[in-house]
């Protein structure tokens, strides 16, 4: 016989059925959570970075401080050659020993130079940019430091540069330490400021930096500017206010594959270029964003096609490039006038600026620049190309030659008149020529 149970059913409070916990609803599901999760992770990311720019700050100001401890210790000894030297073996013993990792003889000659490359700056970190990049050159005003980071530091009493002043602001809190190790390799002051401000307002990476700096950005754009613009570069950086603003010379393409100028054809160009079309943004320049290859361009009953069209955010204006594997001529020039006063005509939108034009040459013939169109024209420009890395002394070269001509004018002719763009018979010939198909 089963055994009935005696026990009564337990009594359920009202109350805390109503705050028992109900089961998931719709409101949990990833859909409605997934802009919670996103404003959520963004917190965390920012919060991630802002450690990483506050840890990398503080070694930038640390490792200068290094520096000059090492700078002047070695002013302060014995004045033969290999004082330093011995300087650097026993300290980097000692650091080992007690600090760890990190203070090889190696990394302490940078701290050094670091040092020595910037010692006339403030040791703190700006964190606003506008007021970081303009006081990089010197004698120009100095920011407030409010808001700043500092490496609270004094001096050795018998140092003898611990009473001077610093003529320049302080460290970016954008770049790392290992971006000024690199800046350090740059000799030349103004250039050097100009990098910095450049990756600091742009983000760049070490290696875009350093890529930077071995094609000779800098001087590239020196060629169209005056001494005003060369001053303005190394405080403010490349500032896209105008045209020319963009516009660099030589355009460097080391980046492609590309056979001997010999077996090269106009259509291999523009399709390498496609294919790199990553690297060749980064070449353009800021604000660029490719749009088209071949563009046509119809008027009545006649046909005209551009290489490669781009669109530049900034200037809010295209870019039409024609590229040439031989040397500029004048019907180059008329040519690519020709474009730009139709994709002004058909291409814009409203809110668009005027079109610029660049006709990218494997040879440019400053004379023919000098004595077009192209002097007087404040949207028509051409470039050579280059499929290496040139040297600082061929760019000086082409930078002296440049003034040269310019100086040696002293009244220059209005061009005669531009020839009209190619008509529909000689642009399927030259696309023939050039391995393209008419569409």
């Amino acid at each position: 016989m089963t055994k009935l149970s005696t026990q009564k059913p337990s009594k359920v409070n009202p109350k805390k059925a109503a705050a028992s916990p109900r089961p998931p609803t719709a409101l949990s599901s990833a859909h409605d959570l997934a802009p919670l999760v996103e404003r959520v992770v963004a917190i965390i990311e920012e919060a991630q970075s802002q450690v990483v720019r506050t840890v990398n700050s503080v070694m930038v100001l640390a490792y200068w401080h290094i520096g000059r401890e090492i700078v002047e210790f070695v002013q302060r000894g014995a004045p033969r050659a290999d004082y330093g030297e011995r300087v650097l073996e026993g300290l980097s013993a000692s650091l080992s020993a007690r600090v760890g990792r990190g203070y090889s003889i190696r990394n302490l000659w940078y701290f050094r130079n670091f040092y020595l490359t910037y010692a006339d700056r403030a040791p703190s970190i700006d964190d606003a940019i506008g007021e970081f990049g303009t006081s990089l050159v010197p004698n120009l005003p100095r920011p407030s430091k409010r808001g700043s980071a500092q490496i609270p530091h004094k001096p050795c009493a018998e140092s003898e540069t611990s009473s001077v002043e610093p003529a320049a602001s302080g460290f970016s809190s954008r770049l790392s330490w290992s971006h000024y190790r690199t800046l350090t390799k740059v000799d030349d002051p103004a250039a050097r400021a100009f990098y910095e401000v450049e990756a600091a307002r742009e983000s760049w990476s070490v290696p875009h930096l350093e890529r930077q700096i071995h094609t000779h950005l800098h001087l590239r754009l020196l060629k169209s500017r005056d001494k005003k613009g060369v001053m303005d570069l190394a405080r403010r950086g490349q500032v896209l206010e105008r045209p020319i603003d963009a516009m660099k010379e030589p355009v460097v393409l080391d980046f492609l594959d590309l056979p001997e100028s010999a077996l090269l054809r106009e259509s291999s160009l523009e399709s390498a270029l496609l294919g790199k079309l990553s690297q060749f943004l980064l070449e353009l320049g800021k604000g660029f964003a490719f749009v088209a290859r071949q563009k046509r361009l119809t008027f009545e009953d006649e046909e005209f096609f551009v290489d490669l069209v781009f669109y530049n955010a900034i200037l809010k204006c295209y870019l039409l490039i024609d590229l040439k594997i031989g040397k500029l001529t004048y019907q180059d020039i008329g040519q690519m006038d020709g474009y730009v006063r139709l994709f002004d005509a058909k291409g814009r939108s409203e809110g668009d600026r005027p079109t610029i034009g660049l006709i990218l040459c494997a040879q440019k013939n400053e004379t023919i620049a000098k004595y077009s169109v192209l002097n007087e024209h404040k949207q028509l420009f051409a470039a050579k190309y280059v499929t290496y890395l040139p040297s600082v002394e061929e760019l000086e070269r082409e930078l002296k030659r440049d003034r040269r001509i310019v100086e040696a004018t002293v009244e220059t002719p209005r061009a005669q008149g531009t020839r009209a763009p190619r008509r529909k018979g000689r642009a399927r010939e030259n696309h023939a020529r050039r391995g393209k198909s008419t569409p």
